[in-house]
C-alpha cells in the first residue's frame, strides 16, 4: 500500500467505512426483496417468461456494467461514483414510484441493477482504500455480513412490503434507504484521489486476470455465490421430498444466512491477527463448500438440511473475506475499482450458473445427484486456491 493510501486509511475512521457496509445492504436488499416477490405479476400463461426476464435484468445489468464502472471509478474517483450509484438507485426507484405504471418493473429492475453495478464496487473498492492493511480481513468480513443481512432480510421484509402496499410501497422504502445511505456516505466517507494509471495493453490486462492474486480468489468468491444460490434454492426441495413443512425447510435456509452473516467478521479478525493464511482459508473454504453441499444427497430430513445450511455457511463465511482481502492486496492501488468489479462479475456467475448446474444434473440424476454434482464442481476450483502465492 503506498504512503498516500496509508494516510488515508490512518485518518478513516471504522465510522467512514460503515456507510461501505450499508452500501452493500442496499443492492443485497433491491436485488433479492424485489426478485423473491415476484410472483405478484400477472397474466399467468406468460407468468414464467415475464419472471425468467426480471430475474435476469439486475442481474445482466451488473455483470455487463460492474467493469465499466469500476474502471471508470479508478479515473474519476471512487467516491464520486458510489455516491452517483446510490443516487440513481433512488432515482430509478423514486420513478417507478411516480410512474405508477406496473408494466415499467423491468426497466425500474435494470436501471437499479446498472446503478448499483456503480456503487458495488466502488464501496469494495473504498474499503480496500481506506481500510488498514491489517484490519482488511475484518473489514471486509463485516462487509459480506452486512450483504447477508441484505440476502436473508431482503425476501421477508419485501415480502410484508408488497402485501401491505404493493410494488409502490416496497420501492419507495429502497429509495428512502438508498437516499439515507447516500447523504451519510457525502457526510462520512473520505474521498481518496484517483491515482496515476500506467498504461496497459490488451495482453497486460490478460495476464492480470490470470494472475494468482486474482483468478483464484475470484473462482473461490463464485463457488461460494454458486453454494449460497444452490442452498436457498435447492434446501427447500430436499425438504419438501422428505414432508417437512414450510417452516423446517424455510428455517435450513435462515440459518444457512445467518451463519454465514455472522461468521464473516470473524473469519476476517482471525486472518487479520495472522491465525489464518489466506490459501488456506481459500482452500479450506471451498472444500467445506462442497462437503456441505454433498450432505443432502446422504442425509435426509431436517437434521441434514440444518447440517448443510451449516456447513455451507460456515465455508462460504471462510471464503468471502479472505478472498476480497486477497484482491485488494494484490491489486494495483490505481486499478482497484476495476478489479473489484471484474471479481464480482464471479460471483454474478456463480450465483447463477449454480443453480442452472444443479438443475441440469438433477434432471438426469435426481435431486441427490445434481447436490453431488456441483459439490464436486465447486470442490475442482479449489485447485485455483493452492495457485496462490505463498505470501498472501
Amino acid at each position: 500500500m503506498s504512503d498516500g493510501a496509508n494516510d488515508v486509511a490512518g485518518t478513516a475512521s471504522r465510522g467512514a467505512i460503515v456507510p461501505l457496509y450499508a452500501a452493500g445492504f442496499v443492492t443485497a436488499f433491491g436485488s433479492h426483496g424485489i426478485a423473491a416477490n415476484l410472483g405478484f405479476t400477472g397474466d399467468l400463461d406468460q407468468q414464467l417468461l415475464t419472471l425468467g426476464i426480471l430475474l435476469a435484468l439486475y442481474d445482466g445489468a451488473e455483470i455487463i456494467l460492474k467493469p465499466v464502472f469500476g474502471a471508470l471509478a479508478d479515473r474519476v474517483g471512487l467516491r464520486p461514483v458510489l455516491l452517483g450509484g446510490l443516487f440513481a438507485f433512488a432515482v430509478a426507484s423514486a420513478a417507478f414510484v411516480l410512474v405508477g405504471n406496473p408494466a415499467l418493473l423491468g426497466l425500474a429492475r435494470f436501471a437499479q441493477g446498472a446503478a448499483a453495478a456503480a456503487f458495488s464496487p466502488s464501496a469494495g473498492a473504498l474499503i480496500g482504500r481506506i481500510a488498514p492493511r491489517q484490519g482488511q480481513g475484518r473489514a471486509f468480513g463485516s462487509y459480506g455480513a452486512w450483504k447477508g443481512l441484505g440476502y436473508t432480510a431482503g425476501p421477508l421484509l419485501g415480502g410484508v412490503l408488497v402485501a401491505a402496499g404493493g410494488y409502490a410501497l416496497l420501492f419507495t422504502v429502497l429509495t428512502v434507504l438508498a437516499i439515507a445511505v447516500f447523504v451519510w456516505a457525502v457526510i462520512v466517507v473520505p474521498n481518496p484521489p484517483p491515482l496515476p494509471r500506467r498504461r496497459q495493453g490488451l495482453g497486460q490486462a490478460l495476464r492480470g486476470l490470470a494472475d494468482p492474486g486474482f483468478l483464484p480468489p475470484t473462482l473461490a468468491l463464485a463457488s461460494s455465490a454458486a453454494a449460497l444460490s444452490c442452498g436457498v434454492g435447492f434446501l427447500p426441495l430436499v425438504g419438501a421430498a422428505d414432508g417437512l413443512s414450510p417452516v423446517a425447510t424455510g428455517a435450513a435456509v435462515s440459518v444457512l444466512a445467518i451463519v454465514a452473516a455472522v461468521s464473516q467478521p470473524l473469519v476476517g479478525r482471525v486472518r487479520d491477527a495472522g491465525r489464518l493464511p489466506d490459501r488456506v482459508a481459500i482452500v479450506g473454504g471451498i472444500l467445506l463448500t462442497a462437503i456441505g453441499l454433498a450432505v443432502p444427497a446422504v442425509v435426509g430430513h431436517l437434521v441434514g438440511l440444518l447440517a448443510a445450511a451449516v456447513v455451507i455457511g460456515l465455508g462460504t463465511a471462510m471464503i468471502t473475506p479472505v478472498a476480497f482481502a486477497v484482491l485488494a492486496a494484490s491489486s494495483p492501488e490505481e486499478r482497484l475499482g476495476q478489479t473489484m468489479g471484474s471479481a464480482e462479475i464471479g460471483r454474478e456467475f456463480g450465483e447463477a450458473g449454480g443453480p442452472f448446474l444443479t438443475g441440469l444434473i438433477a434432471a438426469g440424476l435426481g435431486l441427490g445427484g445434481g447436490f453431488l454434482g456441483i459439490a464436486a464442481i465447486v470442490a475442482l476450483t479449489a485447485l485455483g486456491g493452492l495457485r496462490m502465492r505463498r505470501t498472501i
